[in-house]
């Protein structure tokens, strides 16, 4: 699988933890930044990577900053990307049930690298359910995505 990563400078060092730990488990990474801990606007990052997991380039993405909101709400203006800010394993297992999120944003302000790094296993790990209920919630989504995306 094939994991795009990226993060501001505030998110640095949790994922340079995440691609030790995705390398180490024979993950492919793109790396699309940002490489030092200067001052830098995570959208930059996010959209590069957000449109690489949109267009099929990598399987899914894992966003860094420091409290993980920001680069959400950045990635989530991407049509087709479905990315969920999580600070505990639980909801990442749930928002890759439930509906299929393909990044995970973490913030790497307020967890350590060990939670951190759990948690982007059970990311990764966790299928997509595929239950006709959940299907359709995603469809919805899709739906208001392409209601305002004109």
């Amino acid at each position: 699988m094939k994991i795009a990563l990226c993060c501001d400078h505030g998110g640095l060092l949790l994922k340079n933890a995440i691609i030790d730990y995705l390398e180490k488990n024979g993950y492919e990474i793109r790396d699309f930044g940002t490489t030092n801990e200067n001052s830098c606007d995570y959208p930059d990052f996010a959209l590069l990577a957000a449109e690489a997991v949109k267009s099929g380039e990598c399987e899914r993405g894992i966003f860094v900053c420091t409290t993980g909101i920001g680069i959400s709400i950045a990635a989530n203006k991407v049509p087709s990307i479905r990315c969920a800010l999580c600070s505990e394993p639980y909801s990442a297992r749930m928002t890759r049930l439930h509906n299929d999120a393909n990044v995970l944003a973490l913030g790497g302000g307020f967890i350590g690298v060990n939670l951190g790094l759990e948690i982007v296993k059970t990311f990764l790990e966790t299928p997509f359910s595929a239950e006709e209920k959940h299907r359709r919630r995603i469809d919805k989504i899709t739906a208001i995505e392409n209601k305002y995306l004109k």
